[in-house]
């Protein structure tokens, strides 16, 4: 059971840190004036989102097996409204919020796949509160992506395998795993 479940976790340690590793990338490709532009009426800036995932994080991982991941002192609708704050300021709510949560991945046991933790007055086992959580970043992550590139335009560095580049890109991989397996 231990291996797998050091499997599972190393799992998902992997998909957040993707997730937040390929958001912080494409932020970073974005000025300051690009990070709190809107494409459209009603549509969120990368900053809004980033902070709306920043404030969902806080309250689903801090004292995560104790209390509801719907905090009492989380405003939510706060979320949506660009702060029009320092980068720095920003990211360091974000680093802490993805802290947290990374912490808590990072502690589990074997034994806490049968707890239950509550978001919203709803019970999720473990492995449950993960997929939703993952789910709902990558929702953004996705969101961001699309925002990010359509606010840089012609400058924007791809982090995904570009257009036209998929046959190189496969080409290249198949001989780093090639390599791999003679090593």
């Amino acid at each position: 059971m231990s291996d797998s479940f050091d499997t599972l976790k190393s799992a998902w340690l992997d998909t957040f840190r993707m997730q937040k590793r390929t958001i912080e990338a494409a932020a970073a490709q974005l000025s300051d004036d690009e990070l709190h532009r809107r494409v459209a009426p009603g549509v969120n800036s990368v900053a809004i989102i980033m902070n709306h995932v920043a404030g969902s994080m806080r309250s689903r991982w801090i004292d995560f097996w104790t209390t509801d991941g719907e905090k009492p002192d989380r405003n939510r609708e706060s979320e949506f409204v660009d702060r029009e704050e320092p980068r720095e300021q920003m990211m360091a709510r974000w680093d802490a919020a993805w802290s947290t949560l990374l912490g808590v991945i990072e502690s589990l046991r074997p034994d806490d796949l049968t707890r239950v933790v509550t978001i919203r007055g709803e019970p999720h086992s473990l492995p449950m509160a993960v997929c939703r959580a993952i789910e709902h970043y990558g929702y953004h992550r996705g969101q961001i992506l699309m925002l990010a590139r359509t606010v840089k335009g012609e400058g924007w560095q791809w982090l995904t395998i570009a257009p036209g580049k998929t046959n190189e890109f496969n080409a290249a991989m198949n001989e780093k795993h090639r390599r791999e397996r003679r090593v």
